[in-house]
């Protein structure tokens, strides 16, 4: 992926020295509203860090005074007169086309990091939920939003914030749509932690992230990806084989070494 690699005019995505991607919603003039254009960006960004050699994680942001204001009108009436419009197709595994622009950042093998500022509403909050950890601007502007349209979630957020919020909390919220801040999101569980500059934080705790070994943040990641749903014993049973694969693996071997010695590790992508 060469630096300043850009789907469209609507994402951008960049990927640093240290394996950490940057994916930036960039229709800031627009609060970065979901269009068709926008959708088909950040899907392709998506389907590239996939197949990206040395990445160890990913930042998602917005441009400007928003990270996301969610589906816009014109995509939404689009999807009123699209006659052949069938969102039950799975298009991307078990999630159709608008689904996976959440989830995909839940499949994505290393961890992705949201920096929400301004407005997330609708289909941006559901975008964060995808992200493992979102870092929130205290006067962050949040709603599930769609009860407003006559519509319901569908972009994985029934899914993404299980687990997260309380259900009749999530149940009031999206019967009513009523905006709250960073600061309630943070209390409900919509957050991870607050920052006044999200992204900043976001870039730093990347960077973090990306000095441990980048098998174990994989093997960590896959393993919270079963804990969800999976019984009991299966997570035990997944617990033993990732820690079995690691015991003695040349990163696991130079994680101690790094430990032992106070120097820099020197990883092995996968």
């Amino acid at each position: 992926m060469k630096q300043g690699y850009a789907s469209n005019d609507r994402v951008s995505l960049t990927l640093g020295d240290q394996g950490v991607a940057h994916v930036r919603l960039t229709r800031a003039d627009q609060r970065n509203a979901l269009d068709a254009a926008m959708v088909a960006a950040l899907l392709d960004a998506g389907g590239a860090l996939f197949d990206q050699p040395g990445l160890r994680c990913v930042v998602l942001s917005g441009e400007g005074s928003s990270f996301c204001a969610g589906l816009d009108r014109a995509t939404i009436e689009g999807a009123l007169a699209d006659q052949g419009l069938n969102l039950a197709e799975r298009s991307h595994g078990n999630a159709n086309r608008f689904q996976q622009l959440a989830l995909q950042w839940r499949k994505l093998p290393v961890p992705v990091i949201a920096a929400v500022q301004g407005g997330c509403i609708g289909g941006g909050l559901q975008i964060a939920g995808g992200a493992d950890i979102r870092i929130v601007a205290p006067d962050a502007r949040l709603a599930v939003m769609e009860m407003r349209w006559g519509l319901v979630p569908d972009m994985g957020g029934f899914a993404l914030w299980r687990g997260l919020v309380s259900e009749d909390v999530l149940r009031a919220l999206t019967y009513t749509n009523r905006e709250f801040s960073g600061e309630e999101a943070l209390a409900l569980g919509f957050a991870t932690e607050l920052a006044a500059d999200p992204l900043a934080r976001a870039l730093a705790l990347a960077d973090e992230i990306a000095t441990r070994s980048p098998t174990a943040i994989r093997a960590a990641k896959a393993l919270f990806a079963r804990a969800w749903d999976a019984p009991l014993g299966e997570i035990l049973q997944e617990e033993s084989y990732a820690q079995q694969r690691l015991l003695g693996s040349r990163n696991q071997v130079e994680a101690v070494r790094s430990q032992m010695e106070r120097s820099p590790p020197l990883f092995t992508d996968p």
